[in-house]
């Protein structure tokens, strides 16, 4: 059996929470919350050892995995005492909010070589990863351009957005990370976001409703990334890779493809999931099953550190070009005012 210790146990730990003690080869052993209500509710539901001095966790030889689910800026701490203590380490994203923390800890994770997975969930999408062996398999030919969609149902609460760190860090984050992933050795080098808000709320907390990136790879790959605080019919995600040679399409996730037609209408089905616990449920799954192969020693991980690394360095270029756009406008440009023929 895997003893496992979490920390933090708000909306997405409650998800790992269950997706942990539904696996057979694990243990829920710790759960780490300092807030009453929360900690309060885990042992009621888990019957687990609640804890809220992290060092006796780390100290305890018995915990084998290290599941941080808790606040950002306590991400890197978590990280580092779990490499000295050498606990096999789950962590969500972003790693913080702070590049240069991780840098220094990246340094240390290089050297001491720990077992860590990083929370980008989308790599183990079903869809999302079968065109990726597609797309390795050249079945669309060379790679010219990604087009993700990501849009949310509804924005999550105000606390939430105030301290996520903003829409490029929180959300955009994973649509790095996914161009990246099947983008492979090919890096990005060139970055120009674009953002809109027609909420007055987002202003005043310095965050976006809308956002728009276009990147492009060493190699000329074009990527394309569109985000939404909010999308009235569901929540949509998806990914289009466009090669020389053909496409590949990992589209929404529906209750069932059951499609209805009467006098009135036809083709009317059912919305797209309403939640990203809902659409990347089997996700979450296969990315834990990895994880305890990667404790037991039998895989590499698909998610790194270094992954981590490099999708928060994209969504802080993106905000820089947000600064640094120049914003050629049409009444700027010369007046046309006859075409000789």
């Amino acid at each position: 059996m895997i003893n496992v210790a979490l920390f933090g146990f708000g909306r997405i730990g409650q998800m790992h929470a269950k997706n942990l003690t539904k696996n057979k080869e694990i243990k829920l052993l710790y759960v780490f919350e300092k807030i009453d209500q929360l900690s309060n509710k885990a042992k009621k539901i888990y019957g687990c050892k609640i804890e809220k001095n992290y060092n006796k966790i780390f100290n305890d030889k018995n915990v084998d995995i290290i599941f941080i689910s808790s606040p950002t800026d306590t991400h890197i701490k978590f990280i580092e005492e779990g490499m000295k203590r050498k606990k096999t380490i789950f962590c969500e994203k972003p790693l913080d909010l702070d590049i240069n923390k991780i840098i220094k800890t990246l340094k240390k994770v290089k050297k001491l070589k720990p077992k860590i997975q990083l929370g980008f969930n989308r790599r183990y999408d079903p869809g999302h990863f079968s065109i990726k062996k597609d797309l390795d398999k050249k079945k669309i030919g060379k790679l010219e351009k990604i087009i993700i969609t990501s849009r949310d149902p509804a924005p999550p609460a105000i606390s939430y957005l105030k301290s996520s760190g903003g829409i490029f860090r929180d959300m955009m984050i994973h649509d790095f990370d996914l161009c990246r992933f099947y983008l492979g050795n090919d890096e990005i080098n060139e970055i120009h976001a674009f953002t809109s808000s027609f909420v007055p709320f987002y202003k005043r907390i310095k965050d976006h409703e809308l956002a728009v990136v276009t990147m492009k790879s060493k190699k000329g790959v074009i990527c394309v990334v569109t985000n939404s605080r909010h999308c009235s019919f569901g929540y949509d995600q998806r990914v289009e890779l466009f090669g020389n040679k053909g496409m590949l399409i990992s589209g929404n996730k529906k209750e069932n493809a059951t499609e209805f037609f009467n006098s009135n209408q036809t083709n009317s089905q059912k919305p797209f999931l309403n939640f990203f616990i809902e659409r990347y449920n089997d996700a979450y799954n296969l990315q834990l099953k990895e994880l305890i192969s990667l404790h037991k020693n039998k895989i590499k991980s698909r998610s790194t550190f270094e992954d981590g690394y490099l999708a928060l360095k994209l969504a802080n270029a993106a905000y820089k070009s947000l600064k640094l756009i120049f914003d050629l406008k049409l009444n700027e440009l010369p007046t046309i005012t006859s075409v000789s023929r």
